[in-house]
């Protein structure tokens, strides 16, 4: 049903409190917060240490299914797509949640075979392992959340030009991620809750960084797509539209 309960535990393990003990050499020196606690990647950590990994895929798994529900209420965007593509769609969650709104959708779940090892089946849904940097699955759509704010913008390029020459002529990418407002205003949820996420990028992924709207109109214009737009607001997660 999606619950909260897991991210909070994820947010209160050793291995979360150790990185956030590093975020001054994050900013005074510029090092990598996770490496200097853990000794290798945020990614590289789960694939070494399993029962981290199942309270970090539990935990990705819940908040998505809260997030979707409601994006699922409010945006239209999947009427007319027939496959439908999940770029680090990890155990399949999302396109589950997809396929049994528009059953006419055929799901590919995107991601790497170690991370579909125990995923579960959904009707209509397919998984399919590979790595993003290299290759994506054709559909009419590509799907991705939470997905950019894990990466340099470099990195975001190379992952969406691959999504580009895996569309069809007018196809879309359709991303869920939280946009940075222009002026963040004290006290306002909103602003505390994007910035909060930033921060926690900064410490768990170096490399990756919540965006403001300039910055992902930048990124839809770099991969090659024509327009990037915002359609509607899912709790504090903005539904974005690259358009080829």
């Amino acid at each position: 049903s999606g619950s909260l309960a897991s991210l909070f535990l994820l947010f209160h393990t050793q291995v979360h409190f150790n990185t956030w003990s590093k975020l001054k050499d994050v900013i005074l020196e510029g090092k990598d917060a996770f490496i200097s606690a853990q000794g290798m990647r945020l990614f590289e950590y789960i694939d070494s240490n399993k029962q981290f990994a199942e309270v970090f895929h539990r935990a990705m798994s819940e908040s998505a299914t809260m997030v979707m529900k409601k994006v699922l209420e409010i945006y239209r965007g999947f009427e007319d797509v027939n496959t439908l593509v999940d770029v680090g769609g990890a155990t399949g969650t999302i396109l589950g949640l997809v396929a049994s709104k528009y059953p006419h959708i055929k799901g590919i779940n995107f991601d790497l075979a170690q991370v579909l090892t125990n995923a579960p089946f959904y009707p209509g849904v397919e998984h399919v392992a590979g790595d993003m940097f290299i290759e994506v699955p054709k559909g009419d759509a590509i799907f991705m959340k939470w997905i950019l704010h894990d990466w340099t913008d470099e990195h975001c390029i190379k992952i969406l030009k691959n999504c580009w020459k895996s569309l069809p002529e007018k196809g879309k990418v359709i991303i869920v991620e939280m946009i940075t407002p222009l002026e963040p205003k004290r006290g306002d949820l909103f602003s505390n809750t994007v910035f909060a996420m930033d921060l926690l990028m900064l410490t768990q992924c170096s490399s990756g960084k919540e965006r403001s709207l300039s910055q992902f109109k930048n990124l839809a214009i770099d991969s090659g797509f024509l327009r990037c737009e915002i359609i509607c607001l899912a709790y504090s997660y903005s539904v974005i539209e690259f358009h080829k």
